[in-house]
């Protein structure tokens, strides 16, 4: 959502600021564009639509060794070339890009209306930069002009700021990623690591009130009351460098394909098979706090949501405490009863998702232990953490999560395993667990032989008007996992239930031809679930079923397909994949762009 590149240091800096762009196209955006500064003026070039867009409207050569460069996911203000960043102060003496929602903007606007300034755009984003135009005027250096106005603002911000005369670059955060990367005689400043890493392994990630400002040699850390700060400077891990498509037509393919690799890294050294048991050292918890807890809460967004209701089951299910998942959108929001002794898990790809980062400061507020699941090393939810689990996904550069979702769901049981080992879980049952975790990567490799009959699903699908996902227990999460998957790709309308509630509701949708996709792994819940099936062909429904190889009631979809036996527990690693080719299938045979959906973002940063 929304992506900054900026760099200042002796290149030419449109081919870096095109380039660092593209690397954040995954991000989801609607609009882009770059200003230069060449020493004499800032020339800017943007457009609606894509990096490709922009390409085509750039000059041959722009001279310059300073800018900064931006891809829009509008919130204020529609998709149009004035809404679109870099804005100008109205003497144009300032350019910014902005991530964010200034949430008084209303006020500030009028502010600077009352200085004879008309604000061109309906961005929020355009009022800061007049306020500082409006104080760099005034007799205030840049790094003042900046601070004063942002004293005024409320909300959220990334800022990377341009001074027409003044050889600087200025970035400020406050709840929305800004990372800065330190090259030789060059600096760089980014939404996320991935763009950095093809010019630097040295990043600096900045925290809420921070302000940098960056000359080609140095770097001045301040807060936001003036105070100077040493920068930590971190090492970026060699896989966070751009995954390119080798063969794969789209990334989201490449990425369903590359999860028996990803989960066979996420297993990898955290399970103790002689014990039967997890070991996530970053969990940095200790067998007492593990034996005292009185619940565990996990907490999510959209796909993050899903894999932690799993987890939440699994949790229950090996450690015999309660759990529960929350949206964390809602959580804050709620006034939340945080007990000290509980568990708190904070899930999220990214680690930038702004609502639950909120639910994390709400639940550190109040004395509880957060713990982060997370895919971004150095992101901001495993520094607020401080402790916790990476997935080690690697980069996922499609919009729609695939490889994070099982990988999410896989650390989750190793987490279950663990507690589970302080309370019920036997030695016994332990081993099993981790003995078929471990096989799950071949049996994936297994299933992609031979992944059944997806053209047949996707004929049923790509015409509906809408489509209903059905599941039961582990299997609930999957299917809404599924449901999402379809929605966000083919834009397709699709709902998800457990399959009892079928009938308090959605049953009304169904008529003659419509598709149900079933989720039925052979549990203890598959009779019921084989009862909502019947209950759906009664009304017409044409029945996509996910099964286990072997399962006589693979005689009972229209469409059926196969998934390789695995623990009960386990099924959701295995009964997910299917779903996610039918949901890629289905938009590449709709014409979709299906890394890059219509009106979503990979990092949803804002609340």
């Amino acid at each position: 959502m929304c992506g900054i590149f900026g760099y200042i240091g002796t290149r030419s800096a449109l081919p870096v600021l095109v380039e660092g762009l593209r690397r954040l196209e995954y991000r989801g955006y609607d609009s882009t564009g770059v200003a230069i500064h060449d020493g004499d003026q800032i020339s800017v070039h943007k457009t609606v639509g894509k990096v490709q867009n922009l390409q085509s409207v750039l000059p041959s050569e722009v001279p310059g060794t300073m800018g900064i460069a931006h891809t829009r996911w509008a919130t204020h203000g529609g998709v149009t070339f004035v809404n679109t960043h870099p804005h100008a102060s109205h003497d144009g003496k300032i350019h910014l890009v902005h991530n964010g929602i200034i949430e008084n903007f209303r006020s500030l606007h009028r502010r600077v209306k009352a200085h004879g300034i008309e604000c061109v755009g309906e961005t929020d984003s355009e009022v800061l930069v007049h306020l500082m135009g409006i104080e760099l005027a005034g007799g205030a250096t840049p790094q003042e002009a900046v601070e004063r106005t942002l004293h005024l603002a409320r909300g959220t911000w990334g800022l990377s700021i341009l001074f027409l005369d003044h050889d600087v670059l200025i970035c400020a955060r406050n709840g929305s990623p800004l990372i800065i990367g330190q090259g030789d005689g060059e600096m760089f400043v980014s939404s996320d690591p991935h763009p950095l890493s093809a010019h630097t392994q040295r990043v600096v990630y900045m925290e809420d009130g921070d302000l940098a400002i960056l000359t080609r040699d140095s770097m001045k850390m301040v807060t936001h009351k003036g105070h100077s700060i040493d920068p930590t400077v971190t090492v970026l891990e060699d896989s966070w460098s751009e995954s390119d498509l080798g063969d794969s037509p789209h990334f989201m393919h490449k990425e369903i394909y590359e999860q028996p690799e990803a989960l066979r890294h996420c297993i990898a050294g955290r399970v103790d098979r002689e014990m039967g048991s997890g070991r996530l050292g970053g969990m940095r918890l200790g067998h007492s706090t593990m034996v005292q807890a009185p619940h565990v809460r996990l907490l999510g967004c959209g796909t993050a949501n899903f894999a932690a209701e799993i987890g939440q089951m699994l949790i229950e299910k090996m450690a015999r405490i309660p759990a529960v998942t929350h949206i964390s959108s809602e959580f804050r929001n709620n006034d939340p009863v945080i007990n000290p002794k509980a568990i708190y898990l904070a899930v999220s790809q990214s680690g930038e998702t702004a609502d639950t980062i909120s639910a994390v400061k709400e639940i550190k507020l109040k004395g509880g232990q957060v713990f982060g699941v997370v895919n971004v090393v150095g992101s901001t939810i495993a520094r607020l953490c401080g402790q916790g689990v990476y997935i080690h996904s690697g980069p996922e550069q499609s919009v729609a999560s695939t490889k994070a979702f099982t990988n999410m769901v896989a650390a989750l049981t190793i987490f279950a395993t663990q507690l589970g080992r302080t309370r019920h879980l036997s030695k016994a049952k332990g081993r099993e667990i981790i003995e078929h975790l471990q096989q799950a990567p071949h049996l994936m490799e297994s299933y992609f032989e031979n992944p059944g009959p997806i053209d047949e699903a996707v004929a049923l699908l790509a015409e509906a008007k809408s489509v209903l996902f059905l599941g039961r227990g582990l299997s609930a999460p999957v299917a809404k996992e599924g449901a999402l998957k379809l929605m966000e790709l083919a834009y397709i309308p699709c709902l998800a239930y457990p399959a009892g509630e079928m009938k308090h509701g959605p049953i009304a949708l169904l008529e003659e031809g419509s598709p149900v996709v079933i989720v039925a792994p052979n549990d203890h819940l598959k009779e019921k679930t084989l009862s909502a099936l019947h209950e759906c062909r009664a009304r017409g429904a044409k029945i996509i079923l996910i099964h286990e190889e072997g399962d006589t009631i693979a005689s009972e979809g229209d469409v059926s397909i196969a998934v390789p036996r695995i623990h009960p527990w386990l099924t959701p690693l295995l009964t997910v994949v299917p779903l996610q080719l039918i949901a890629y299938s289905t938009a590449l045979h709709l014409g979709k762009d299906v890394d890059r959906p219509r009106n979503l973002a990979k990092s949803v940063t804002v609340e």
